[in-house]
């Protein structure tokens, strides 16, 4: 099975971002550098850590399992 693409019965979908100012691309490459992460995992953390604040604040119902250990 290949690493990351299958844990805890999920498998793994693929999104295509276009358009991204290329500003925000180099600061967000720069980011995932200084923290030691891929820019995949730097973007996986902060998704992760905004929908937590969300179902904190309870804009969005809490997921019915920790994702946490999915993200790595």
């Amino acid at each position: 099975m290949a690493k990351g693409k299958e844990q805890a019965g999920e498998k793994g979908g693929s999104w295509v971002f276009r358009d991204i100012p290329r500003p925000i691309m180099q600061r967000m490459k720069v980011a995932a550098a200084i923290e030691g992460k891929s820019l995949k995992q730097l973007l996986l953390d902060l998704s992760e850590a905004h929908l937590k604040d969300l179902e904190k604040k309870g804009m969005i119902p809490k997921g019915k399992y920790d994702q946490t250990n999915l993200l790595k």
